[in-house]
């Protein structure tokens, strides 16, 4: 819906897309106008927040190292150990 409003916005392009393309900030009323040096500070912080929102989640746990073949074989091992006591008792 269109409603004749029109915002100011930065859009900063994802350096790794493996998940994202792009980073859409829109910017309040009150913000230095575009042009000059507040618009780099304002490109900049942006990129700040974008590049600190992605490392936060880059952290890899014990578990996220481990590939999912090692958690299907670990399965397979347990229903086979299941199924061997099973069959004994």
């Amino acid at each position: 819906m269109v409603k004749g409003i029109s915002r100011r916005v930065v859009v900063i392009k994802s350096p790794d897309a493996k998940f994202f393309e792009q980073a859409i900030f829109i910017l309040k009323d009150d913000v230095t106008p575009p042009g000059g040096k507040g618009s780099i500070d304002i490109v900049h912080e942006a990129c700040r927040i974008a590049s600190s929102c992605t490392q936060e989640h880059k952290k890899e746990g014990f578990f996220r190292r481990i590939p999912s073949p090692v958690f299907a074989m670990l399965g397979a091992a347990a229903v086979a150990l299941i199924w061997i006591i099973t069959m004994l008792v």
